[in-house]
């Protein structure tokens, strides 16, 4: 039985490469993207579900972010596709938003925290309950790390706000994963446009994780070195 390999995220380089990579490894995949509600967000050639083609491996499920019961239902849908999941790969690659705070939308503010910081929290409670009823399954936290702003570059207020709290989330579950009867861990990124490369890393890894594995950060870059 092929694995149930689900992965979510919002429409970026580094999702489209963990995607490559489940196609490569599996017949299908689930697949839900955090839309893309930001006014001041720029819009990307997004590939998706209506793009997909006949014989796609995506299974590509709807998701509203700030609703606990839409991620509840997620799941629910995401195993029903799939049988089951095996592997959660939550993807946070957070949209950029340049501008001085006195000019920052207000609504982009509401949507940011609610799709990109609330959202997550809601999410991994409910691939944690069916992982902690199943006791197994591995869940994977995967994000780059920010990078530094250039001297001249309008300041990105939102975007990095949102990585912190799924970092500071990365780290609150995996200091707890001794406790889970399931595996939890991170990956992280300090090479910025090297996308390919760090997915095939992250599937790699996760390939040869085990019980020792559990609560583990995997730190992807030059060195390529992890603890």
């Amino acid at each position: 039985m092929t694995r149930g390999i689900f992965v979510a995220g919002n429409e970026s380089a580094l999702c489209r490469a963990i995607e490559a990579e489940a196609e490569n490894r599996v017949d299908r995949f689930a697949v839900t993207l955090i839309p893309n509600r930001l006014t001041g967000a720029p819009t990307t050639n997004t590939m998706s579900k209506n793009s997909a083609g006949a014989n796609d491996k995506r299974l590509y499920l709807d998701w509203n972010p700030s609703s606990p019961i839409s991620a509840r239902t997620l799941i629910l849908a995401a195993e029903n596709r799939l049988d089951r999941i095996d592997e959660a790969i939550l993807v946070c690659s957070p949209p950029s938003i340049r501008c001085g705070a006195a000019e920052l939308p207000l609504a982009d503010v509401e949507i940011l925290l609610s799709d990109h910081i609330k959202g997550w929290f809601f999410l991994v409670k409910e691939i944690a309950a069916v992982f902690s009823s199943r006791k197994s399954g591995i869940l994977s936290l995967v994000y780059h790390d920010v990078p530094a702003a250039k001297k001249d570059d309008a300041a990105d207020i939102l975007g990095p706000s949102a990585l912190a709290s799924f970092r500071a989330l990365t780290q609150g579950l995996l200091a707890a994963a001794h406790n889970d009867p399931y595996i939890t861990v991170g990956f992280s990124c300090s090479d910025a446009g090297n996308e390919e490369a760090f997915s095939s890393f992250v599937f790699k890894t996760m390939d040869e994780i085990n019980k020792r594995s559990n609560g583990k950060l995997y730190k992807f870059g030059k060195l390529n070195f992890f603890r």
